[in-house]
């Protein structure tokens, strides 16, 4: 994040916001700026991604289905926006304590244990790392004593939009976050990397919520995409996992994802329509009879 803190302070902060009298390096203004930062940055990646996937990936007609809400859209965007200022508040707190030297992170290749190689790796470990974390995060938030308090407003949405996919609890939020600034105080990893994750988090876990249900064949029985996510908002206690399908196999709660079974919410909403011209047209035969 002190790439970030940097470009901000060097192109903005400094000329406009700050008196040049005062050093970036001092503690109080970096943790200012770490908030606005934070701040911004996280609403923008929400607002951003959620828009595109919105209007280019999500598929409209699960507003069709019972179970999506009246204004649900809005009412998953106002709920996250009033959130992620919250969740930003322990989050810039890890943010600092990495800017100020304590995280494993390295600018250059050539810190990195085994190069290039040490760089690819530590990418492929973060997001296993980070799997396993929210994976047991995630099932202990669906503990009874637990789950009303933090979990239970992320199932207000039992069909979600893109726009749900941030739409937590700020304690939830910063604990199924806290994996991903975990990670650098414990293992090496490059800030451009780290930068790079961070976003990449943020387009995953929109596209778990987005309703595209399609995914390679060969991929259904690892990858834990919108198609396994649905059924864990639905059906509550399966599919925990965030990338993959490990540890849910590990841990018992795997299922099979309805839309795979032809049994999904898009299939249900086409049996509701059938149903519903069916009614519709004995109706009118019925009518047509009786006017005969």
């Amino acid at each position: 994040m002190d790439l970030v803190l940097s470009i901000a302070d060097h192109y903005f902060f400094t000329p406009y916001v700050y008196p040049a009298t005062w050093p970036e390096d001092d503690a109080l203004r970096q943790i200012l700026g770490l908030l606005a930062v934070t701040n911004l940055g996280a609403a923008a990646l929400y607002l951003v991604l959620g828009s595109l996937s919105y209007y280019f990936v999500f598929d409209h007609t699960l507003m069709k289905h019972p179970q999506f809400l009246e204004n649900q859209v809005r009412r998953e965007i106002c709920y996250a926006m009033q959130s992620l200022p919250w969740i930003s508040l322990p989050t810039v707190a890890l943010f600092f304590a990495e800017i100020r030297g304590y995280s494993k992170l390295y600018d250059s290749v050539d810190d990195s244990p085994y190069g290039w190689l040490g760089v690819i790796l530590s990418m492929v470990s973060f997001l296993f790392f980070t799997d396993m974390s929210i994976y047991w995060i995630h099932r202990l938030l669906h503990h009874k004593l637990i789950y009303k308090y933090f979990h239970k407003p992320h199932h207000t949405w039992k069909i979600s939009s893109p726009f749900a996919s941030h739409a937590f609890h700020p304690v939830d939020g910063f604990l199924q976050g806290l994996p991903y600034h975990i990670y650098p105080f414990l293992f090496p990893l490059h800030k451009v990397a780290y930068l790079g994750l961070y976003v990449f988090v943020n387009v995953w876990t929109v596209s778990i919520h987005d309703g595209d249900y399609r995914v390679p064949r060969f991929l259904q029985a690892t990858i834990n995409c919108s198609a396994h996510h649905t059924d864990h908002h639905l059906f509550f206690d399966y599919n925990y996992g965030q990338y993959f399908t490990l540890w849910d196999r590990i841990g018992g709660s795997y299922r099979l994802p309805s839309a795979f079974q032809g049994k999904g919410p898009l299939e249900q909403i086409r049996k509701l329509q059938e149903e519903g011209q069916h009614t519709s047209g004995g109706a009118e035969s019925g009518t047509a009879h009786k006017n005969d």
